[in-house]
């Protein structure tokens, strides 16, 4: 005869097991994929540079090493001093490169085939400057004067922004409200409603900085300053957004 007591019993013991058959059920549905819109969005500003940054080469060729190197220091020392004396700051000047290379002469090729050896004839020697220029509207007049003291190979000017960090932003306002507004549309047309955001990710773009001319072009100019284009830089911020579907 079952008492009362051993009736609870069991029946408590009952219901234990009926919540651990249930508890895998719930483990399932909470790991079932959560119904979701995904968006892309995009957003770009154009901003004017601040900053440019020019790449300076003086190079000399003599018979020895030391006479080219000599000449080369002279002139590295004239322009240096030259870019200081126009306010261009000792951090914003930077020695990129440097080398003595030598020149080489190769005889002809005798009758049997036989080459006579090399023989070096000179020395070429390069030091390179890079140069931060923050009024760019100096920018010609400092070409114009460094290629006036010595300057003579380079490479490119560039046009930059130091610090693009609001653009950025800006940029990837712009981009999030994009993808809020492909996702409207979307469960607009599916018959559905956006949730909450379930995960945000972003790539951003920051502009490259355009090469506007070569060195070797404004040495060919012989005005005050060299007529320069500044343009625009773009900076590009893309953004991955899922969103939930209402249930």
């Amino acid at each position: 005869m079952i008492t009362a007591v051993k009736f609870k019993q069991t029946l408590t013991l009952i219901a234990a097991l009926a919540v651990l058959s249930l508890a895998p059920m719930a483990v399932a549905d909470d790991n079932e994929p959560y119904p979701r819109i995904h968006v892309t969005g995009e957003g770009s500003v154009d901003v004017a540079p601040d900053m440019a940054v020019l790449a300076l080469t003086v190079t000399r060729e003599a018979e020895t090493a030391r006479l080219a190197l000599d000449a080369n220091s002279d002139a590295m020392k004239n322009i240096l001093a030259a870019l200081q004396a126009e306010g261009i700051a000792e951090r914003d000047l930077q020695t990129s490169n440097f080398s003595i290379q030598p020149k080489y002469v190769y005889p002809p090729a005798r009758p049997s085939g036989e080459r006579k050896q090399r023989r070096i004839v000179g020395y070429t020697v390069r030091n390179s400057l890079t140069v931060r220029v923050r009024d760019i509207k100096r920018v010609g007049a400092i070409l114009d004067r460094s290629v006036t003291l010595g300057i003579n190979e380079g490479g490119n000017i560039m046009f930059t922004n130091d610090n693009p960090s609001a653009a950025i932003s800006q940029a990837r306002t712009q981009a999030m409200k994009e993808a809020v507004t492909k996702a409207n549309t979307l469960a607009k047309a599916a018959g559905v409603e956006v949730g909450k955001i379930l995960e945000i990710s972003e790539q951003s773009f920051p502009s490259r900085p355009v090469p506007m001319m070569r060195a070797e072009m404004a040495m060919a100019k012989s005005a005050d300053a060299v007529p320069l284009a500044a343009g625009e830089n773009t900076y590009k911020v893309n953004v991955s957004v899922s969103f939930a579907i209402k249930q």
